[in-house]
């Protein structure tokens, strides 16, 4: 939740948007400043998405539906491709191919590796509270962008069906680009994942465009901007990062050092410069806020696909293993993460006091684990090493309630004209919580010791100012 403060400053340059109060400065930017990031994207990548579908052409189910020569009854299995290694394989070949592959393997003057290591560290510092700020406010949140969800609905990724799944997607990505070192450099898993979904939004971006060229009511261009274009990439660099230091982390009350803050932007900035977004928006922790800030007062527009989405990232979760998270549990984290102005207009319920409490909880849990263990450099490196390991293998490996194994980020949530995203169906009578349970233990503990402390505060009160009524009469 929002925390107020009662020394806040305001003037004609302080904004408040959404629960959340800055001061607007020259490093700011205008609707009108960012409109033109709208119609700019990320033209190579898609160019070279063109001459790697003529190398490996993609399956039938990514064709036009007037284009298509085969019943879906008649169709064979597609193939799947690996963009990553065949652009490896035929860069040396092709123009375009060796100016994309040359670009995400030079490394920028900026880049400090030993900054990216303890980048990637920060995220394990604060697991928990990372994975929680990334699920009910920088994605369930980020619905309230109604440009990006008009992109989001038109690919069915976030069907009651498939949106966990989706999640788990996204986060094993996150995984890879944190896992460690290795992994971010040129070759590593993290830096393979980004060049595929570099191509993945290229290929997203090219079948909206095709849609709507045929259909122009299908999706308009003008309205929203060209579909996964420059602002949306920066955006979405900024829920993965700035929505995590100065929202995510603090209203579940945890502030992260400074240099944490500029470790764990340097990392993003690295993985903009790969993905094809501009890195020069997170070059400090100051532009960085900023574009967040400025960002919040222009993009976040709750419309009603935004609210069938935000519901839908509750239904998906809701009941479901390693957590078993009720849904008034799931609501009552994205409205402490999100305030209850832009909960109201996601369409988000209110549940009772009760669950509140259990995310306050939760909160007090959160914060007795990272401060302490960020205190004492032995439980950091053992902390850091245990989670690195466990959220691979609940979020990836696991085929119960898992991934069950890893995605290579293929285009398997295909736009379509008779593809939509409707709001799913709660379903009640779901398996006990027992995250809800650690986290009313975690209340009534905090309580507890909230309580003794303070009667013994009152106590040495009492004492001394008895004291001095005794010296002062005497």
């Amino acid at each position: 939740m929002s925390w107020p403060n009662p020394f806040l400053h305001k003037d004609e340059n302080s904004r408040h948007v959404w629960g959340f109060n800055f001061q607007w400065t020259p490093q700011h930017m205008t609707p009108a400043e960012m409109h033109p990031l709208k119609y700019s994207y990320d033209v190579l990548g898609e160019e070279c998405l063109v001459r790697l579908d003529r190398i490996s052409p993609p399956g039938p189910g990514q064709q036009l539906p007037r284009n298509r020569s085969t019943t879906q009854a008649d169709a064979k299995p597609p193939v799947k491709r690996d963009l990553y290694a065949l652009l490896r394989d035929h860069a040396p070949a092709d123009e375009a191919l060796g100016r994309l592959w040359n670009e995400v393997n030079t490394i920028p003057d900026w880049v400090d590796w030993n900054q990216i290591a303890r980048g990637q560290d920060v995220f394990y510092r604060y697991g928990g509270v990372a994975l929680t700020a990334l699920a009910y406010q920088s994605l369930l949140g980020g619905m309230g962008a109604a440009r990006v969800t008009e992109v989001l609905a038109r690919t069915g990724g976030f069907s009651t069906k498939v949106a966990k799944a989706r999640m788990y997607e996204t986060t094993q990505y996150i995984l890879q680009v944190t896992s460690s070192l290795d992994s971010i450099k040129p070759g590593g898993a993290g830096h393979a994942s980004s060049i595929r979904v570099r191509l993945l939004h290229a290929a997203v971006r090219r079948r909206i465009m095709k849609l709507a060229k045929e259909r122009p009511e299908y999706y308009s261009v003008e309205e929203f901007g060209i579909p996964i274009n420059d602002l949306d990439s920066i955006g979405t660099i900024i829920t993965f990062s700035a929505t995590l230091i100065w929202l995510g982390f603090p209203r579940q009350g945890i502030w992260m050092r400074q240099q944490e803050i500029k470790d764990y932007l340097a990392l993003w900035r690295l993985v903009a410069h790969y993905i094809g977004t501009p890195p020069e928006y997170f070059e400090t922790p100051e532009r960085a806020k900023s574009m967040m800030e400025s960002l919040l007062i222009s993009e976040i527009r709750p419309s009603e696909t935004s609210k069938i989405l935000a519901n839908n990232i509750i239904l998906s979760s809701q009941g479901q293993p390693p957590a078993y998270a009720s849904r008034d549990f799931l609501i009552a984290s994205a409205r402490w993460l999100n305030g209850d102005e832009l909960a109201d207009a996601l369409g988000l319920g209110r549940p009772s006091l009760y669950y509140k409490a259990l995310v306050a909880g939760q909160c007090i849990f959160f914060m007795f684990i990272c401060y302490t263990y960020r205190s004492i450099p032995y439980l950091d490196r053992r902390k850091l090493k245990a989670l690195r390991s466990i959220f691979y293998q609940v979020i990836v490996e696991n085929k119960t309630h898992g991934l069950g194994e890893e995605t290579n980020f293929d285009f398997k949530y295909i736009p379509n004209f008779d593809t939509t995203t409707s709001m799913g169906e709660y379903v009640s009578g779901l398996k006990e919580s027992g995250v809800e349970r650690r986290n009313l233990r975690a209340l009534c503990m905090g309580s507890a010791v909230m309580g003794i402390a303070s009667y013994f505060c009152l106590k040495i009160t009492f004492k001394v100012f008895g004291r001095l009524a005794v010296w002062w009469f005497t």
